[in-house]
Formats: C-alpha cells, sequence, structure tokens
C-alpha cells in the first residue's frame, strides 16, 4: 500500500480551482451579478469546513473499511479473478454509477433534497460552487460511503485514482467558462461537461432533475435522465425566486437553509 498525502486533494483542488478562476473572468458564460469574491470565499469557507469535519471523522473509517474488505475478501472485486487493471476499472465504473444513483436519491428524497438543494440553490454558480455542499449531506453521504466501498471491494488505492479523476472534472462541470460547443461536445462523450450539467443547475423542475453524473456521462444516457439545452447561455441558475431570495453568498444562510420550512413549502422546485 502506498503513502497517501494528506495534502493531496487540497492541493488538487486549490490548483484546479485557481485556474478554472481564471479563465472564469476571462471566458465566462453568465454574466453573473453580485460580489464573485464574497460569493467564491463563501463558498470554498464552506468547503473547506467541510473538508475538514470529514477528514476528522471519517479518512480513518474509510482507510479501516477498505482494508478491511481487501483483508477478508469482502465486496464484489474480491470473487472476481481479473487482471488488476481490469479489477480496478470494473470497480470505479460501479463506484461511478452508485454516484450517479446516489445523486438522484437525494432530488426524490425529500429529507436528502433539503440539504442537497444548498447545493443547487446558488444562482451564481462557477467552480466554487462544486465544493458548496450542507455539511449535514457531508456528514451522511460520508456514512452511506461507508457502507457501500466494502459491497465493492474498492481499496483506498481505488477510491483515490476515482478521486484524482472526479475532482478536477467536478469543478470543471460546475464552472462559468464558456467552453466552445465543438469541444464541449468530444469531451460529453465521456466525462459530464459545463453544457451537460448547467442543465441540471437550471430553475426548471425538470432539467434540475435531470443529468446526475458525476464522472462519466454515460449513466444519464443510459437510464434515460440527459437532457441538453441548444442555448445554454440562456439557463436561469438556481432554485426560482423563493431560493433567490435567501443570501445565497452568505456562509450562515447557507447552513440555515434546510431548516426553513418556508423555502420548501413556496418553492415549485420540488
Amino acid at each position: 500500500m502506498f503513502e497517501i498525502d494528506p495534502l493531496f486533494k487540497p492541493v488538487l483542488v486549490g490548483t484546479v480551482l485557481g485556474f478554472l478562476w481564471f479563465l472564469e473572468a476571462r471566458h465566462p458564460m453568465f454574466r453573473l451579478k453580485g460580489r464573485r469574491l464574497k460569493h467564491d470565499a463563501s463558498n470554498i469557507a464552506l468547503g473547506v469546513m467541510n473538508a475538514v469535519l470529514a477528514g476528522l471523522l471519517f479518512a480513518s473509517l474509510i482507510l479501516a473499511v477498505t482494508s478491511w474488505a481487501v483483508d477478508h475478501q469482502v465486496g464484489l472485486l474480491n470473487y472476481l479473478h481479473f487482471d488488476p487493471i481490469v479489477e480496478m476499472v470494473i470497480g470505479l465504473l460501479i463506484f461511478d454509477c452508485w454516484q450517479y444513483c446516489w445523486h438522484r436519491i437525494n432530488h426524490r428524497v425529500e429529507f436528502f433534497w433539503r440539504f442537497h438543494a444548498v447545493h443547487h440553490s446558488d444562482a451564481a454558480m462557477d467552480a466554487s460552487s462544486a465544493v458548496r455542499f450542507h455539511t449535514v449531506e457531508i456528514v451522511y453521504s460520508s456514512i452511506i460511503r461507508l457502507l457501500v466501498l466494502p459491497l465493492i471491494g474498492l481499496s483506498i488505492e481505488h477510491l483515490l485514482i476515482y478521486e484524482l479523476m472526479l475532482l478536477p472534472v467536478i469543478l470543471f462541470h460546475h464552472s462559468n467558462i464558456a467552453v466552445p460547443a465543438a469541444w464541449d461536445k468530444v469531451l460529453r462523450v465521456l466525462i459530464v461537461t459545463p453544457r451537460i450539467h448547467w442543465v441540471h443547475h437550471s430553475h426548471i423542475k425538470e432539467e434540475t432533475d435531470s443529468n446526475y453524473s458525476s464522472l462519466l456521462s454515460v449513466w444519464d444516457r443510459l437510464f434515460g435522465s440527459f437532457r441538453l439545452r441548444e442555448e445554454p447561455q440562456n439557463i436561469r441558475l438556481g432554485l426560482g425566486d423563493t431560493f433567490d431570495k435567501t443570501a445565497w453568498d452568505s456562509l450562515p444562510s447557507m447552513l440555515q437553509q434546510p431548516f426553513n420550512n418556508s423555502l420548501y413549502k413556496k418553492s415549485s422546485s420540488k
């Protein structure tokens, strides 16, 4: 087992985020209103807080359950006898499909949606929105992951490789960059691109309830939830008037949002 530098994720996220932040300033798709620095600082503050909490609570547990699964030959991958690379590819495909399913569940189950809506209520979505998740969502998602990883039989190395691929793609497809349509068309054959994910962040319910994939774009096509807009620049981001009236660039309001019953009673999105 190789050593995992605990700084690898924050360094990767920070580097990619900085690069995308520069491109967003030079070639934005949406001319967003509001103070960009304040908006991004609040999103990043929430992301950092969640990363620290998840590291303290779950890093050792994830290492323990993945090591236990390997040591005790538990999980699907440990029943296969293929080449290790083939087994890894199978495991990562299954895990990415699980990510799709879990995302879809978060839109369907009202309790989960309350917390996931914090991510969607950002009416000025950019790369920093990729780390904007409510802390409660991070906690229950991490608990569920502790159960899923040994069922698949993923090792900690497999999970590391997956996150090395996933994190840049998530930051990229949340970004406010006017990627040329031809480039996006080529990229979305394999991965989720901005033109796919902007639709998912539309204020229109039918569009919000589509394009759930995280890394590979195949799952939405396979399960019939794929949508595109011919003119994505006309998409209105966020969850509509009720949510847009909240202080979306405020860290305290993001943390309080799921507990504001009036938002969910009035919202036409859910």
